[in-house]
């Protein structure tokens, strides 16, 4: 069995709706390397990981190809949290070294992030770990322009990975100093074309 962390990190994983979190998600999910992640996301349906299913845990969580273990948020991110690290204490599923979150392209990631360290129970078993939002070449200068979810979004991240740029010629340069002016401290990539 793996050695956990004392703290299991939780990434968050964030962008606006059709930004390329999806995809982001399938490539981290073939990495061998991190076949010890559960993985929370908000519906199966919203989400083409199909492809990837094995096993089924249980109504909510399935085993995937990978090695990772994959759940729905239908309700509360904390019991949903408290729900994983309860079976993995209790060897009801695979060990676990991270969870990965896949947030809504509507989602505020503050409440994601805050409900760790409000919820007396997960405080004592998770910690944050790196936000990690994508932003759509094509559409983000729009969308950054509109929706204040989309400029949290950006704000609050370690990493920007920008998606879609294989669409144009380069990433917009309006849209690199946006980003940058919004979190001059965040490490971008530009996501490799499929």
């Amino acid at each position: 069995m793996t050695d956990l962390p004392a703290f299991t990190p939780v990434h968050l994983l964030t962008g606006f709706l059709g930004s390329g979190k999806t995809t982001l998600l399938k490539r981290l999910l073939d990495d061998p390397a991190l076949a010890d992640t559960a993985v929370l996301i908000n519906e199966f349906g919203e989400i083409g990981l199909d492809h990837h299913l094995v096993e089924r845990i249980d109504d909510t969580m399935v085993l995937l190809q990978s090695g990772c273990v994959c759940c729905t948020v239908r309700g509360e991110l904390a019991e949903a949290l408290r729900d994983l690290h309860s079976k993995r204490e209790r060897g009801l599923m695979p060990a676990f070294a991270r969870v990965v979150i896949e947030s809504t392209g509507l989602a505020d990631p503050f409440p994601v992030l805050s409900t760790l360290k409000s919820d007396p129970v997960l405080r004592h078993h998770f910690r944050a770990g790196s936000v990690i939002t994508t932003v759509d070449a094509v559409n983000g200068l729009s969308q950054l322009d509109t929706y204040v979810e989309s400029n949290r979004q950006a704000a609050i991240a370690d990493r920007i990975v920008i998606t879609k740029a294989d669409l144009l010629d380069a990433v917009p340069q309006a849209l690199a100093a946006r980003l940058g002016q919004l979190n001059p401290e965040a490490v971008c990539h530009v996501a490799p074309a499929d």
